[in-house]
């Protein structure tokens, strides 16, 4: 490597090692252990023990091979913040809404492996504990239609609804927000 192409790179090397360092700022649980990791933080509100939840995220990209959908692992981090920051556990409903790309995160593994060379579904272990919880999946109908999804190809829990849009509306009348994350 040239001298002045290694000396214009090592401030960008020096800039990469705080953010790694930071990262071990975050840790799982106390809900989910396996996933889901946040970081403690001084609020300048902190949360009251009475502060009620109720959202849906809305999954249309799906998973990069090998790991878990990045918005199914955010719901985990959010019940895993607000649970550490003292919100009770009861206080917390999450649905998750899936479309598009994201369809067969939610196929059982025969399905997904069949269309994707084999490969594991890493997402159905976190699906199963994020049900456990009372999270509720929804597929959009649709989009299962255009996947060539079933019911039958579903993991066990997950609902199949008219569309997307049908699952965020009803969801919408009983209280849930929408998160845009």
């Amino acid at each position: 490597m040239q001298k002045p192409l290694l000396v214009a790179l090592l401030p960008l090397l020096a800039l990469a090692q705080p953010a790694s360092a930071q990262m071990e700022n975050f840790k799982p649980g106390p809900v989910f252990t396996d996933f889901g990791p946040t970081a403690p933080v001084q609020q300048s509100e902190p949360l009251t023990k009475d502060a009620m939840f109720k959202i849906s995220f809305d999954v249309a990209k799906g998973a990069e091979p090998d790991k878990i959908n990045r918005t199914i692992e955010s719901a985990a981090r959010f019940i895993n913040m607000h649970v550490a920051a003292g919100v009770p556990e009861k206080n917390i409903q999450l649905a998750i809404v899936v479309h598009g790309g994201a369809s067969l995160d939610l196929t059982n593994q025969e399905f997904f492996a069949a269309r994707r060379d084999g490969a594991e579904n890493a997402n159905a272990a976190a699906i199963a504990q994020l049900q456990e919880y009372g999270v509720k999946f929804y597929l959009c109908g649709q989009s299962a239609a255009a996947n060539g999804i079933s019911n039958a190809d579903l993991l066990p829990g997950v609902q199949m609804s008219l569309s997307a849009m049908t699952a965020h509306a009803l969801l919408q009348q009983q209280d849930f927000t929408i998160n845009p994350f």
